[in-house]
């Protein structure tokens, strides 16, 4: 398939006004899904220059919003669903070789999960989403909309991993390699997550985050070109700052959430966070 002219047709396509959409556009709208499903086009990807969103297949994700109508998905009169009829549930089969562990795990169809992912119930799943070889996601934890997570990625339990649509030139949170999120942990806005790094419970990251690198004695933080960049191997806790400019603050000893980078990862981080080979 040429992907440059399958581009120019979702590109075209999204100029064009909902109402005046033509026939065509719903098959061109599954044949994108079904390249979204088997990874062969994603939402961001790493080029030379770091990560980079690819507009265009955002723009392929909002069309199937706009194509879709809605419809019952109720499995029965207990369980009652709503949605746009372009996006229902992700087909898989055991040949897909992806552990979903029955208690009500969701995950959208326009996604790519691939072989040895764990889905612990429930979790969710969203369109857009790139979950690679190995990872496993825990329950109560979201996978957001184009979040590109890497291979044996651990997100722990009830972590939350926001998801970015729009704008579609906006780059989604990118979680790399081998990184281990902890549980109650929230990464937003963009944020990336480089290999190895461990984001210790309770630790959120956004784009106003204001992140201390203690053994670097540096400041990390978004600026208007680049999004916040936790480095690779980077352990992080949730630490807090002191709130000095005011004598309000100063008086009740008042403090900020300021994540802190205490080390980088090494053997015995290693060990503390390893997946047990008997999970998979």
């Amino acid at each position: 398939m040429d992907i440059t002219q399958f581009r120019r047709n979702i590109e075209r396509l999204f100029d064009i006004p909902t109402a005046q959409l033509p026939p065509e556009a719903g098959a061109i709208f599954q044949e994108f899904k079904s390249l979204l499903n088997t990874g062969a086009i994603r939402a961001a990807e790493r080029t030379a220059s770091g990560w980079q969103a690819n507009a265009w297949v955002k723009q392929g994700i909002l069309i199937g919003f706009r194509l879709g109508k809605l419809v019952d998905m109720s499995i029965n009169a207990q369980f009652q669903f709503f949605d746009k009829d372009t996006y229902p549930l992700h087909k898989f089969t055991a040949s897909d070789s992806v552990r979903i562990v029955p208690g009500g795990s969701s995950v959208r169809d326009g996604c790519f999960v691939a072989a040895g992912v764990i889905c612990m119930p429930p979790c969710y799943i969203n369109v857009g989403a790139y979950v690679d070889e190995g990872t496993l996601v825990d329950s109560h934890a979201l996978i957001g909309s184009c979040a590109q997570i890497g291979k044996r990625v651990h997100v722990s339990a009830a972590a939350q991993i926001g998801g970015v649509l729009e704008p579609v030139g906006a780059v989604p949170v990118v979680i790399e390699d081998d990184v281990f999120i902890g549980g109650n942990t929230g990464v937003y806005e963009g944020t990336q997550i480089g290999e190895r790094a461990v984001l210790a419970a309770g630790v959120v990251l956004t784009r106003g985050s204001v992140v201390y690198d203690l053994v670097n004695e540096r400041v990390l933080m978004a600026t208007k070109e680049s999004p916040l960049q936790i480095p690779a191997g980077a352990v992080v806790v949730a630490g807090s700052r002191a709130v000095t400019k005011s004598e309000f603050a100063r008086d009740y000893g008042l403090s900020v959430s300021s994540p802190i980078i205490v080390k980088y990862r090494d053997v015995r981080t290693d060990a503390s966070t390893a997946l047990e080979d008997t999970l998979r």
